[in-house]
């Protein structure tokens, strides 16, 4: 048992990446990743530690930052994810309830997603054939959920310029996956 391989969600030992023309699609599985809700009341106090932990203020509505290591997005009201590189951050759940205590509830999510970074000039054209957010409106920094194709996604645009994450449900990332490649090909 201790020879154990760990395998990717599109079942990979190693992320899966393809390239075309001005596209790169890459499986990013080595992120941890947990979800953040203020308790009831605890809102400030929430906030002022999440603060302290980040060493920065939660995102507003919609938006994201990535203070380092840590990539913070806004998910709903008083509720955030936060993502860090999973070699160093292994038991980033524990560490984040560690640091907000009973101000918020937190919850482990790392096995729940998957994520795919679109990279390149070509991500416009991609994503508008699968979902309804106007990719080309969006601001560097900025989050929406949306439906890609007939699964619910986060889609974050990141600050670097043509640089999208698409988080879905880990169970369905052949199917993202799938659409990814489609529309990618179909955009050619």
């Amino acid at each position: 048992m201790l020879d154990l391989t760990p395998l990717t969600a599109l079942g990979g030992t190693t992320a899966r990446v393809d390239s075309f023309d001005g596209l790169r699609i890459s499986e990013c599985p080595d992120w941890a990743l947990a979800s953040v809700a203020a308790r009831l009341g605890q809102e400030p106090a929430m906030a002022s530690a999440a603060r302290a932990f980040l060493g920065m203020a939660l995102p507003d509505v919609a938006r994201t930052a990535e203070p380092d290591p840590f990539g913070v997005f806004w998910i709903g009201p008083d509720q955030w994810m936060i993502e860090a590189p999973h070699d160093t951050h292994e038991s980033l759940a524990a560490q984040i309830k560690a640091a907000l205590g009973d101000t918020a509830s937190v919850t482990e999510q790392t096995d729940g997603w998957v994520r795919f970074d679109l990279q390149g000039e070509r991500c416009h054209d991609v994503l508008e054939r699968l979902c309804n957010a106007d990719t080309r409106s969006m601001a560097p920094g900025s989050v929406t959920r949306t439906r890609l194709e007939h699964l619910g996604c986060l889609l974050i645009r990141r600050p670097q310029d043509d640089h999208f994450s698409v988080l879905g449900p880990r169970s369905s990332a052949r199917s993202i996956h799938h659409a990814l490649m489609t529309a990618a090909t179909s955009a050619i």
